[in-house]
């Protein structure tokens, strides 16, 4: 049966697999429906696809935006304040506790208020406060970012989209008042990229699924080699796994 610890674990990809996927399709279906209805008036034909699909799209990837950032901070919280509690870092440090609790308040206030901005100027200003914090809080102890594969990572395949949504969420406004659509292309390439890197999150994170035990296996699972691809036979085990059940 699974315990409040471990059940923890599995909201960041209940999450992902219940609200953030489906509104990748819904978001990607949108965008695909608005460019063709685009094409097909610039060509001077009658389209069958509603003037509305346009707003339609604009709504849920601002939805979808907030998802994934939102998504992004539930995922690295588990981590960092389990290392919290388990190294009794309060009683060490409490001050690298205040500012990890205080950087997750400020990123979160900094997405919300971008939602608010209008100007430029201030939606650069918390698109940036709202990155920075992503980025501080996803190199804090405890996140595992496995390193020296960071190009098949889940946590830097996951931060670069949480940036490029950052990214969209502040530029919306300035696609829809930009004649030259040179905001336009610059939205559709990079989140046709984004939508690469969602493919890569479902696959990385089905994988990491795999590799994460549950908590009450930790002792015996980290035992194993994993270079080697190696465990302890269960014959050297019996002794500990007796120990752990009295």
């Amino acid at each position: 049966m699974v315990d409040l610890l471990d059940a923890w674990r599995l909201l960041h990809p209940a999450i992902a697999v219940t609200f953030i996927f489906p509104l990748i399709g819904i978001v990607a279906n949108f965008a695909w429906q608005t460019r063709q209805r685009r094409l097909q008036a610039k060509g001077g034909e009658k389209s069958k696809i509603p003037p509305t699909v346009g707003v339609e799209h604009n709504k849920f990837g601002k939805w979808l935006a907030g998802g994934v950032v939102g998504l992004a901070l539930v995922g690295l919280a588990r981590p960092i304040f389990y290392h919290i509690a388990t190294n009794q870092v309060w009683s060490k440090n409490p001050f690298q506790v205040i500012f990890i609790t205080l950087m997750f308040g400020a990123t979160i206030a900094s997405l919300v208020l971008l939602y608010q901005a209008k100007q430029k100027l201030w939606r650069g200003v918390f698109a940036t406060l709202t990155g920075m914090g992503l980025v501080i809080l996803g190199f804090q102890e405890g996140v595992f970012r496995r390193d020296n594969e960071w190009f098949v990572s889940h946590f830097y395949i996951g931060l670069t989209a949480a940036m490029l949504m950052i990214f969209s969420l502040a530029i919306m406004q300035d696609i829809y008042q930009d004649r030259s659509h040179r905001w336009r292309i610059v939205h559709a390439i990079l989140n046709s990229i984004a939508l690469l890197l969602f493919v890569g999150q479902g696959m990385t994170g089905v994988r990491d699924l795999l590799e994460i035990p549950l908590h009450w296996q930790e002792p015996f699972i980290y035992k194993c080699d994993f270079n080697q691809k190696t465990c302890p036979t269960p014959t050297s085990m019996t002794g500990e796994w007796r120990t752990a059940k009295e």
